[in-house]
């Protein structure tokens, strides 16, 4: 099979490796064949970072983890060679095959009750993410709420916020193409970072009271969940979604604290109630993917696709592979 790997900083190569034999793996181990994956922020620091040159080449697969497929082998009781899976990676991911699990594999719906794309499926693995971090927030009903950052997952969140009932979405980011999709996945409002000032815009929306919610979901760096204590009300909710690159913070924690500020976190999902929710949501039409798939490349091009995802060219927001 064929799989891609990182061989230096921000460079790819498909190289040739043996199809996993999943005999000998524990039960409930299932191979996939790989029809459709996609780019994750939380993919970028192996690409992006530039790591010890004696650590290249990176593990094969690294580190797609947003992936469609069929079942190819299975010791699982719960599937058969043939059904078609959303599943995570537990060893390649960017490849022809990948391993994985029972506990972490989801069947697709059934294509003679929901007609559905199944890109758009895809997209319940983001999703998912963003379900469970909404399952800690509690009601959110009349609240007013800031996301910072409107990345695909920032996207997603903005339309999730809006149909759990709050008042107003105020999303923030610097890119106006990003921002006039923000409008597609129902923010209330877009603010420019670079050439607005979102304090004094979120302070007018709110009539000076500040947001009850405030999302940070950039990551990869350590200003924005600062920023996140200017926008929020005292009292008031951060939740920090955006992945950490750093293990220590400067944050100011005083402002956090004299203020009462809750601050969450979440990462990851309960894979196998949340993708379900997730994959009803997009079948039943109660949430639209499309507006962020913007870029569909065969896996050939992995070097293409992550260029785009990581220098932000042609105004991409998600970039899925598709597979032969």
């Amino acid at each position: 099979m064929k799989a891609a790997q990182i061989v230096g900083h921000r460079k790819f190569d498909i190289v040739d490796v043996d199809t996993p034999d999943i005999s000998s793996d524990p039960q409930g181990t299932v191979l996939i064949k790989s029809y459709q994956s996609a780019i994750c922020g939380s993919d970028m620091p192996h690409f992006d970072l530039k790591h010890p040159e004696e650590s290249y080449p990176l593990s094969l697969g690294l580190s797609i983890h947003e992936c469609v497929g069929t079942i190819a082998d299975s010791s699982s009781n719960h599937f058969d060679t043939g059904d078609m899976v959303l599943s995570i990676p537990r060893k390649f991911g960017l490849s022809e095959y990948f391993v994985s699990n029972e506990s972490v594999t989801i069947p697709l719906p059934d294509k003679s009750v929901y007609s559905y794309e199944t890109d758009h499926i895809l997209m319940s693995q983001p999703l998912g993410t963003v379900i469970w971090a909404c399952r800690k927030l509690g009601n959110l009903l009349h609240q007013d709420t800031v996301i910072v950052g409107q990345g695909p997952m920032g996207l997603l969140f903005s339309h999730m916020l809006s149909n759990l009932g709050v008042s107003t979405v105020i999303a923030i980011d610097q890119l106006d193409y990003r921002l006039s999709i923000s409008k597609q996945m129902r923010a209330t409002y877009v603010v420019n970072s670079k050439t607005e000032n979102p304090v004094e815009i979120v302070k007018e929306i709110t009539n000076g009271k500040m947001a009850d919610l405030v999302v940070e979901m950039v990551g990869h760096q350590t200003e924005t969940i600062n920023d996140c204590l200017d926008l929020v009300k005292r009292g008031g909710t951060i939740l920090a979604f955006g992945v950490p690159d750093d293990n220590n913070y400067n944050f100011r924690y005083g402002d956090f604290f004299r203020r009462n500020i809750h601050l969450i976190s979440t990462v990851g999902p309960e894979e196998l109630k949340d993708y379900p929710l997730a994959m009803d949501f997009i079948v039943q039409g109660r949430i639209n993917v499309a507006p962020i798939i913007t870029h569909h490349l065969p896996f050939s091009e992995v070097q293409r696709g992550f260029d785009l995802f990581s220098y932000r060219q042609d105004e991409a927001v998600k970039v899925v592979f598709d597979f032969d």
